[in-house]
């Protein structure tokens, strides 16, 4: 089984379409409705890589993103952002607090699990900074 992924959206046909074509790909999915929610679930189970929506009830993606690197044993997990909000400043926000990559929505599934696998070679933590837009 390859890595664990944690799927954070609000929107359930996009946590399905994202869980459908993860597993299809050979990963283990973890799904959360909003950043709280995922918080809770990366304390049950370390994940090994997240894809969030940005906006979201309750914690958005940024929040998320700024919780997780606070958190020592999840301040290293890559982080992609997967969202239809390309406003300039969320991005530089997004940057500051660490997210990792942007992909926007709608998404090309292939691009998606090539994202993935790039954050998947023995790379140091400080590399998995790319902060690129698919």
């Amino acid at each position: 089984m390859k890595n664990k992924i944690l799927i954070v959206d609000d929107d359930t046909l996009i946590r399905q379409l994202l869980s459908l074509i993860l597993r299809s790909a050979g990963y283990s999915v973890v799904e959360a409705v909003n950043g709280k929610d995922a918080l809770d679930k990366v304390r049950e189970a370390s994940v090994n890589l997240v894809i969030t929506d940005l906006r979201m009830p309750q914690m958005d993606g940024i929040e998320l993103a700024r919780e997780l690197r606070t958190d020592p044993e999840h301040q290293y997990v890559p982080i992609i952002m997967l969202t239809s909000d390309f406003q300039e400043y969320k991005k530089r926000e997004g940057e500051q607090v660490g997210v990792n990559s942007w992909i926007s929505k709608p998404f090309i599934p292939q691009r998606l699990i090539h994202t993935i696998r790039e954050f998947e070679s023995d790379r140091q933590p400080a590399d998995l900074v790319c902060n690129q837009v698919l």
